[in-house]
């Protein structure tokens, strides 16, 4: 009897154990969002059995693909995002220019790039809607690379008009921050640089942080409550206040940044391990960030992100 010659199907990757899955059933928005809102943070993950998750990954997920995030969307009533390459995914940015290409004009994409990227690999992601690369400092998540390579990384970005992404923790700005002011690129700070919300939202930290991005003309995002709380998510169910800690850091960013503070809901929400925020209360909080006004609203959701990613746009 002649054998089978068909190779088995891989094995699936055994998720980290205590990952905690996106939110099965997020409620639906009381606030309605403007036309033309833009998540500007959410990933993909696989999914895996499509696009493999990088050898040297820290994490392993669950697959939470581009269907997915279609449908969160649809659910929510945002109309366009901006997808950032996972860490799972290391520089393979298969997965993210594969979601990115689905939507359409509706997205864009952050690539994560080796420094020995090549011309045409550039032009690709260009042509896919790749706008940014993201830089992440954050230990837990990869390995720091030589800022050498990250420099180079950064001349051959500028040339198309693209920015750095940059993922930092706040204990971590000093000595970072002599580094990225020599960057020849725009810089997005992604989750207003991970402030230690028990400190005083006035006090010489935040402020740092705050002189930091107008030095530089940062945008900043004011995205991931959810994941810089000590006070958590609402107490009881139809509650819709959360995340309050939270709110005098993100108002900051909102009134003294402006037109370069952006928002996103950095679905589906990598490495939590307390809690998976209902996405909807998460659209509700921004109400908070902004005080509710249809114009702040607009400019934080709409006019922002549409100035980053859709220049000609706003032209």
């Amino acid at each position: 009897m002649p054998s089978d010659s068909t190779p088995p199907a891989a094995a699936a990757p055994v998720v980290t154990p205590g990952w905690l899955a996106p939110h099965p059933d997020p409620s639906v928005p009381t606030l309605a969002l403007p036309p033309g809102t833009v998540d500007a943070h959410c990933h993909v993950f696989g999914p895996a059995a499509r696009f493999p998750f990088a050898p040297q990954r820290t994490y392993t997920p669950c697959d939470a693909g581009r269907e997915d995030l279609d449908a969160l969307h649809a659910r929510l009533g945002i109309d366009r995002r901006v997808i950032v390459q996972a860490t799972c995914h290391g520089a393979d940015n298969s997965a993210m220019v594969d979601a990115v290409r689905a939507a359409g004009d509706r997205a864009r994409g952050i690539a994560t790039l080796r420094p020995d990227v090549s011309d045409a690999e550039l032009a690709d992601l260009h042509d896919a809607g790749v706008r940014g690369v993201r830089f992440t400092f954050v230990r837990r998540l990869a390995a720091l690379p030589p800022l050498d390579d990250l420099t180079r990384i950064a001349a051959r970005i500028a040339p198309l008009g693209w920015h750095a992404v940059v993922y930092f923790e706040a204990a971590d700005l000093p000595d970072l921050e002599g580094f990225l002011g020599t960057l020849p690129v725009p810089l997005v700070v992604d989750h207003m640089g991970r402030p230690d919300v028990t400190a005083d939202p006035d006090g010489p930290g935040f402020a740092r942080f705050l002189r930091f991005a107008d030095r530089n003309r940062c945008w900043v995002k004011v995205s991931c409550p959810e994941r810089l709380t000590r006070t958590g998510p609402p107490a009881r169910d139809g509650e819709r206040a959360a995340y309050t800690d939270v709110v005098p850091f993100a108002r900051r960013v909102v009134a003294e940044l402006g037109d370069r503070a952006l928002w996103g809901t950095d679905w589906p929400h990598p490495n939590l391990t307390d809690h998976m925020p209902d996405d909807g209360l998460l659209v509700d909080h921004v109400a908070h960030l902004t005080g509710g006004g249809s114009a702040a609203l607009q400019r934080l959701l709409v006019d922002n992100p549409t100035a980053l990613y859709w220049p000609q746009e706003s032209a």
